[in-house]
Formats: C-alpha cells, sequence, structure tokens
C-alpha cells in the first residue's frame, strides 16, 4: 500500500546508474540512495530526464520501483515518472505503478506530439482518473514545449490527487502567481537548480533537484537554511554552488552530473545510447567545474 507524504523537502531525480555492460547497476543505485537518505530527503524520484527515462525498458522501470522500495522500507516515498506519447500508454503506466507500489506518480505532458492546451488538460485529468495515486505535473515548457497555464491548473484542480507543481518555466514569478491563485491547492517544488534559493524564498514548498544526486548534503542544508530563514548561511552555500547548478540546465545535464556523482564516489559515468560519455576537451571543461566545487565545499557545521 502507497505510503501517504507531503510534496515538501527535496526530491531527487534520481540517476539511472548502468554498467559497462549496458544493465543497470543495482549495486551503485542502492549507494546513491543510501547517501540521498543519510542527506534527509523527503522522497526519491525514478525514471525522469535524468534517470533516462526514454531508453529504460519497462521491466527495468518495475525493477527500479521495487528495488527503491523495498531498500527505502517506507523511509521515503518512491515516485515514478511519466513521459508517455500516447494517453493510453500513459494510463497504462500509471495503472502499473500503483500495482508496483510507488507511492505516487510526476507526470509530463504527451510526449513528442505538441498538444495545445484542451489536449493536454484532457491528457492529465485522463491519466488522474485511473489511478489512486497523487500526482504532480511537470511543467516544463523549456523543455517539452507545453506550458500549463493557471487557466489549465484551474481545470485540474477538480482531480483531487493532482495536488503538486514541478515547477520548470524558469519565470521566478510563477511561484507567487500559483500561490495568489490557488493558495495551498497545489504543492510547488523548483525543478530548475538555478533558481533553488529564489523560487524557495518566494513560497516553493520543495525541490525537485539534479545536482542533489552527486551533493545529497550540500542540497539538504540549503534547502533546510532557505526554509528556516537563514539566507545569509543559505547565500553563501548557494554562491559556492551556482556553477554546479548550472549543470542541470544544459542538454547534455545526464552526462555533466553523472560525471559529477562519479567524482563523488555515488555514481558512473556510463550512460545509455544515444547518449555518450564526455570525451576530450568538453569532459575536462566540465570535471574542472565539479573538481573546483569539490575542493571549494563550504563547512555544514
Amino acid at each position: 500500500m502507497a505510503i501517504q507524504f507531503k510534496w515538501e523537502g527535496v526530491f531527487p531525480a534520481l540517476l539511472t546508474p548502468f554498467t559497462a555492460e549496458d544493465q543497470v547497476d543495482y549495486q551503485m543505485f542502492e549507494k546513491n540512495l543510501d547517501a540521498q537518505i543519510a542527506a534527509g530527503v523527503a522522497g526519491v524520484i525514478i525514471g525522469g530526464s535524468l534517470g533516462e527515462a526514454s531508453t529504460l525498458l519497462l521491466d527495468e522501470k518495475k525493477m527500479l520501483v521495487e528495488f527503491a522500495l523495498k531498500k527505502l522500507n517506507g523511509k521515503v516515498p518512491v515516485i515514478l515518472n511519466i513521459a508517455e506519447g500516447s494517453t493510453k500508454d500513459a494510463v497504462q503506466q500509471a495503472r502499473l505503478a500503483e500495482s508496483w507500489g510507488a507511492d505516487g506518480i510526476m507526470l509530463l505532458p504527451p510526449m513528442r506530439y505538441k498538444a495545445d492546451d484542451r489536449e493536454t488538460v484532457v491528457f492529465f485529468k485522463s491519466v488522474a482518473k485511473q489511478t489512486a495515486l497523487p500526482i504532480m505535473i511537470y511543467n516544463n515548457p523549456v523543455d517539452y514545449k507545453i506550458n500549463v497555464t493557471l487557466e489549465m491548473f484551474k481545470e485540474l484542480s477538480e482531480c483531487k490527487n493532482i495536488n503538486a507543481i514541478k515547477e520548470s518555466t524558469r519565470e521566478v514569478m510563477n511561484v507567487t502567481r500559483l500561490k495568489n491563485r490557488f493558495g495551498n491547492r497545489f504543492a510547488i517544488l523548483c525543478g530548475v537548480d538555478p533558481l533553488t534559493v529564489e523560487e524557495l524564498a518566494l513560497g516553493a514548498d520543495g525541490l525537485v533537484a539534479g545536482l542533489v544526486d552527486a551533493f545529497p548534503k550540500e542540497t539538504v542544508v540549503l534547502y533546510n537554511l532557505v526554509k528556516a530563514g537563514k539566507m545569509e548561511e543559505a547565500i553563501k552555500i548557494y554562491r559556492w554552488f551556482m556553477p554546479l547548478l548550472e549543470l542541470d540546465i544544459h542538454p547534455k545535464l545526464v552526462q555533466y552530473i553523472k560525471l559529477a556523482a562519479t567524482e563523488m564516489g555515488i555514481g558512473s559515468e556510463y550512460v545509455r545510447a544515444p547518449r555518450l560519455p564526455l570525451v576530450g576537451e568538453e569532459r575536462e571543461t566540465i570535471l574542472k567545474i565539479i573538481r573546483d566545487g569539490i575542493a571549494t565545499k563550504p563547512s555544514l557545521s
């Protein structure tokens, strides 16, 4: 049975580690999970963009969810991302997520086809009606070309289990717009790492974070400091963190963050084709950013 939880705190969009033979590396997956739990994350998200969702097989998603559920044993919720091209497939995935024991869903709009507003709302509602799991709508018009507007969220508010928004429009004012319009009807989670402090300060309830995959303690401490109103301490960490956080907004964020997790000893560089590991000057450039960050990490005491 799914556990009850709040969309509040830090939710890592987990990487999917692979072996050199292109199999899911469950040993490394467990090592990263241990680091996330030790840092105090509020939940984990499987099969998101950082998890290379578009290349994962259905059986792999199932095994990742079941592995995380067994490992975490109710300590924090396990959320499955759904990013499908058809309503039928998205509904099927939602039903499967529930049958596998997932605690919630992160739901993207239709993939590949740029649905209009009406089509997008019907898509979201169709999925919500077929599951009892809580749903977080992932609003990322920059990468996925569909913007979920305030009017669309008004329609979606009719679905009681749509109760959170991953805010990735990169428009910081949207946090205030959503709060003004809906109060606490939807939890708001910042989905853009380099906007962490700005959106939390304006009332976002949590983070769906990327660099947390490599720096879990730093991410959770940053979240806690902002929420405690300790802005001077938070800004000090944020300024150190920013060059790393900006790795989250590049088309190669998977390779970049996997490299960071590798340098921190809780990940590996292997990616699934068509992605390829970083090489040459690009790898050296990103590696320098990561190593400079590691070398200058602030004290968290």
